[in-house]
């Protein structure tokens, strides 16, 4: 099994990754993908210019590093990739990417929606929105905390 997480200051190519992921993979009954992108309105509606995404080197390397590991734990799959851009980042552009692979979809799509739900709550990342009206550090929501909350581990 392989368990990946990378955390990329730069440009993020989720097609790129995904046709990686996929290379050579003939074990496998399922691949699931999610690709996340900034959006250009925050949850009050206001627009957003630019999302910054703080980091620490060690420590959010660290956070994709044993949420990648746990998902790969708890699941029946054979790989597990996310990569999490850091920095700044414009509306449209990706923020994170996340595939994995599994002999059976079921398991390929729980294990996806599982650590979406825990890089979005527990992810080691310093969010910051600015747009016209001024910045707003953002923290994650009560409909995050619950979607994390229904897997109960």
């Amino acid at each position: 099994m392989a368990v990946e997480a990378r955390l990329e200051t730069g440009g993020l190519d989720a097609g790129a990754e995904l046709a990686a992921f996929l290379s050579g993979r003939d074990a496998d009954g399922a691949v699931v993908s999610f690709t996340g992108l900034a959006r250009g309105r925050g949850a009050d509606g206001a627009a957003v210019e630019r999302l910054r995404l703080d980091w620490h080197p060690v420590m959010t390397a660290r956070s994709l590093s044993v949420l990648a590991e746990a998902t790969a734990a708890r699941f029946d799959v054979s790989d597990v990739l996310v990569v999490h851009r850091g920095g700044e980042i414009a509306p449209g552009e990706t923020i994170v990417f996340v595939a994995v692979a599994s002999p059976h979809r079921r398991q390929a799509f729980f294990a996806a929606d599982y650590l979406m739900d825990r890089l979005k709550t527990e992810a080691m990342f310093w969010k910051h929105e600015s747009g016209p009206d001024g910045g707003r550090w953002i923290e994650p929501t009560e409909r995050d905390r619950a979607d994390r909350a229904r897997w109960s581990d």
